[in-house]
């Protein structure tokens, strides 16, 4: 059995709807009545979100002052991982299609995630995702948890993982350095997808094992380098 750890968001589901509907009403909201604004595009968007752009200055190049961009990033902030807006995550096209196929495959499949309690059940639930993780290998944040970092909570939720699940050969799939920060913790294999919230250049910056494009290319590298890419065709 080999135990397949993968990020929700980035790998699994695509968030760029929800995080560029969360910039135009931020924008919208920040700026002065009749100040004029430059929005970007939801594709000039994401390529800033994907090279880590920060949040004051994406709001700044879109035609806010120093202050207005403070405040626009705080409430981008408080905004970004509210109910209203997670309905406009979907699963990344060939998502489904994997987890299916490592199933069908006898992987034991986990999903660790950033997200809380309540904002993964909303995700499983409405996309059908649940079929794939058992509630014993969900990993994610308590709905009161107080966030520090993601490149110090998510170790923390491997560090779990590792402890609770029984012992088997396990990969990791995420798209962030919190992803690759949690698997070096314990010693992991790591794929960083490009399907999700970094670009290649950023990804390279944090060193994963291997890059992929999506979720489908990372199971295949999986396969390959575990003996099952015979078994699997």
């Amino acid at each position: 059995m080999i135990r397949l750890i993968t990020d929700f968001d980035g790998p699994i589901m695509d968030v760029s709807e929800r995080y560029y509907r969360v910039y135009r009403y931020c924008l919208t909201t920040t700026r002065r009545p009749n100040q004029s604004i430059q929005p970007f595009t939801k594709a000039e968007f994401w390529a800033l979100k994907r090279a880590q752009v920060p949040e004051a200055e994406i709001g700044r190049r879109s035609g806010l002052d120093a202050e207005q961009a403070q405040a626009f990033a705080k409430l981008r902030k408080a905004t970004v991982h509210t109910m209203p807006y997670l309905q406009y995550d979907t699963p990344v096209p060939g998502a489904i299609q994997t987890l299916e196929k490592a199933k069908a495959l006898g992987f034991d499949l986990t999903v660790m995630t950033m997200r809380r309690v309540r904002e993964l059940d909303e995700a499983l639930l409405r996309c059908g995702l649940g079929q794939f993780f058992q509630a014993n290998h969900r990993y994610c944040l308590s709905n009161t948890y107080q966030k520090t970092a993601d490149t110090k909570d998510k170790p923390l939720l491997m560090e779990r993982a590792i402890a609770e699940l029984p012992s088997a050969p396990t990969w990791m799939v995420g798209d962030t350095e919190a992803d690759i920060a949690a698997a070096r913790s314990q010693d992991i294999p790591v794929i960083g997808v490009l399907s999700g919230i970094r670009d290649r250049d950023r990804l390279n910056h944090y060193q994963p094992d291997w890059i992929a494009n999506n979720f489908v290319e990372a199971l295949d590298i999986i396969l390959e380098h575990s003996g099952l890419s015979q078994v699997s065709a």
